[in-house]
């Protein structure tokens, strides 16, 4: 019964608290509509402040605790909806409680308010609001400790006491005749009690509910020996901000917005407390919980024998199965990394689609460009289907962007299927490789075929063409005598001279295409065996230049060309012969490009101290970067239609590396081409260029 008694005791001190702070709030229903309407526009016109840093140290529902990172409880709500009517932000920051205590002592600290528990009717030397929740401190002994009636009983003992808490504040006040330990935290305080190193705790109430159960050898043995109450403080040179806290708080107390936070964190609200009827209750409750209590005690030892037992056993169970775990995450994990070693893409499907395992982290099987090399889409659920229909396999080879890929899709157990994917790039242009090796073979065994059929004629035609020359020429002493014997004498409707010099140039223009044509067939002999080497000397590339426009000039007659050659004239070092070809090409490619008239073709020829350049320019419909991209390669051709045969630049390109020419290629569609290749200088201190064999040129007329 006198334990009924004190705790009835306890239950009127809470109430007399909650009446104290109902005090400072209760006004008529016309003072609360007033501060109702002025909630919102409280201002500080003595603070210089704007923000507010709210230190907290607590581990304590539902004051003050951290939750997945997040600081909770009813002093930081309550705080927050301060801030929310001052308009100033709160910022949350956790500290121990003895750093928050130095902090708020502190003038220049960064924290500015705290929570803290006083003793009812005893004040800090702070800064100090209105109280917020009631709370009492009591003792904490170990078990079998005798209880303890009044501080008397205290006397000569050895008590932890929280350094700058309630009782602390209490005690500087009010000293005890006993031996005070100072700590830090008030679980120091039940772990040095714990060690049998003090003999009582004095601790705050929500703390040491929270702290009695990972400590089952302390108990409570005292009725409240302090009352206090939670209440905001900050440094003395704080004190408008106080002052605006304060009036902040008594507003949500007027508000009602107060009680929901209390009713929210604590269950209970502000509202009046029938004491007489609360004690029957309590009595009435007290009596029944004793005797619940009893026969809990009873079952709880029962109960806990049995878990005991049963605890070791699951304790010893879950050793095994741990370990049994381990060994096969070990096991687990080797097996991943051989399958994440495999250079293949292995996925395992069901009927369904849904994906079983799969070390295919770019998912490629579902990306829209893994299709067919004919450009249709792969369907992958369609191939699974029909696997899993037929149980047969499935290989294909697919393309994804520029990479090529092989597909196998088999069949395995419960309507399962794998399905490999394996990067075969690298065959297909080695098979791509071998059938132009194909083709450029046959072009061997062709060109072979056809020299032979095409030399016998041109050699007949380059014979007859040097008799007719050497005839001309025999004719001529002859014709002038038989001139000066018949004045108006006309050879093809021409005066003698004119007819003779017309006769020999077009003598030279057939021995220099019939050349050409021999040249032509070796050169595609020599595409095909490339190894033949060619005979190289000293070289003059405007001769080569004016060569190339005379064997050309019924393509260019219809355009405007220009022609810039470099005085003195650049010499290196090739095969006049293959030169030509170069230029005729490039110069032939020009006039196909050129539709209109109006277009021009340029040849520019340049030379610096070591380099040789020829430009060829043109101003027609130019070219894409794909069609840029596969000039060189062979067979490849715009003009397919037209008779092209995709050799022309790749042979022009072969001759260049021979003399170790480069070849830039700029074009744009509808801008035009430009052509640029660039030779090596022939020094003339070089031996090839001081040889006394005469550098090869060739009478040319335009």
């Amino acid at each position: 019964m006198k334990s009924v008694l004190r705790l009835l005791l306890f239950i009127t001190c809470q109430a007399v608290v909650f009446n104290t702070i109902a005090a400072d709030t209760i006004a008529d229903e016309n003072l609360v509509q007033q501060a109702l309407k002025t909630s919102a526009t409280i201002r500080s016109s003595e603070a210089s402040y704007d923000r507010i840093v709210f230190g907290v140290h607590s581990k304590t529902a539902p004051l003050e605790w951290r939750a997945n990172g997040i600081d909770q409880g009813f002093n930081v709500e309550l705080m927050n909806r301060i801030g929310q009517i001052l308009d100033k932000p709160i910022m949350v920051r956790r500290k121990t409680f003895q750093q928050l205590i130095e902090d708020v002592e502190d003038p220049s600290s960064d924290i500015d308010v705290i929570a803290v528990v006083s003793p009812i009717g005893i004040s800090r030397n702070l800064s100090q609001s209105d109280p917020i929740y009631a709370t009492h401190a009591k003792a904490y002994t170990r078990q079998g400790a005798p209880f303890i009636e009044t501080w008397s009983d205290l006397d000569g003992k050895r008590v932890a006491i929280k350094h700058g808490a309630l009782v602390d504040v209490f005690l500087e006040k009010q000293p005890q005749n006993f031996t005070p330990v100072t700590v830090d935290l008030y679980e120091t305080g039940f772990q040095l009690l714990g060690e049998d190193l003090v003999d009582v705790v004095l601790a705050e109430n929500f703390v040491a509910r929270r702290l009695q159960p990972k400590y089952p050898l302390v108990r409570s043995s005292s009725n409240p020996l302090i009352f206090g109450a939670f209440s905001f403080v900050s440094h003395p040179s704080k004190q408008a901000m106080m002052r605006d806290i304060n009036d902040a708080l008594r507003q949500l107390k007027l508000s009602g917005e107060y009680d929901r936070l209390v009713r929210k964190w604590f269950g209970t609200g502000r509202e009046k407390v029938d004491i007489t009827t609360t004690e029957q209750k309590m009595l009435a409750l007290a009596i029944v919980v004793a005797l619940i209590s009893v026969f809990g005690a009873l079952y709880t030892a029962y109960v806990s024998r049995n878990l005991r037992v049963r605890s070791e056993a699951l304790a010893l169970e879950l050793k095994q199965r741990k370990i049994a775990e381990k060994q096969i995450s070990s096991l687990s994990q080797q097996f991943q990394n051989v399958l994440d070693g495999i250079p293949h893409c292995v996925t395992i499907l069901n009927r369904q689609m849904d994906c079983l395992w799969s070390n295919d982290a770019e998912q490629l099987l579902h990306k829209d460009e893994f299709e067919y090399l004919d450009g249709m889409p792969f369907a992958l659920e369609q191939s699974v289907k029909q696997v899993l229909d037929t149980q047969g396999s499935f290989i294909a080879d697919m393309r994804y962007n520029s990479q090529f890929w092989q597909v196998q899709i088999h069949p395995i157990a419960n309507e399962q299927a794998v399905v490999l994917v394996q990067e075969n790039t690298e065959q297909h242009v080695l098979r791509q490789a071998n059938d132009e090796a194909s083709r450029l073979a046959s072009l061997g065994e062709l060109s072979a075929g056809i020299a032979h059929e095409i030399n016998n004629p041109t050699g007949i035609i380059i014979h007859s063409v040097a008799l007719f020359m050497d005839a001309i020429k025999d004719l001529q002493a002859a014709a002038d005598s038989y001139q000066s014997q018949n004045p108006f004498w006309l050879v093809a409707g021409l005066q003698p001279e004119q007819a003779f010099e017309e006769l020999h140039h077009s003598a030279q223009a057939v021995d220099d295409s019939a050349k050409r044509i021999s040249r032509i067939v070796n050169d595609l002999k020599r595409y095909a065996l490339p190894h033949e080497d060619s005979h190289h000397q000293a070289v003059s590339i405007n001769e080569v230049v004016e060569v190339a426009l005379r064997l050309t000039a019924n393509q260019v007659k219809r355009l405007q060309v220009s022609v810039e050659l470099q005085q003195p004239e650049p010499i290196i070092t090739g095969d006049a012969q293959q030169l030509h070809q170069v230029l005729i090409n490039l110069i032939q490619n020009a006039c196909h490009a050129c539709d209109s008239s109006a277009d021009t073709i340029s040849i520019v020829t340049q030379q610096d101290a070591d380099k040789v350049y020829v430009m060829v320019n043109d101003t027609g419909s130019g070219m894409d970067n794909a069609t840029l991209a596969r000039i060189t390669e062979p067979f490849f051709t715009t003009r397919r239609s037209y008779g092209g045969s995709g050799l022309g630049l790749s042979v022009c390109s072969r001759i260049l590396k021979e003399h170790g020419a480069n070849m830039l290629v700029q074009s744009a569609l509808g801008q035009g081409s430009r052509f640029t290749l660039t030779f090596d200088r022939l020094n003339p201190s070089s031996s090839l260029a001081s040889d006394p064999t005469p550098i090869h040129k060739e009478q040319s007329r335009l």
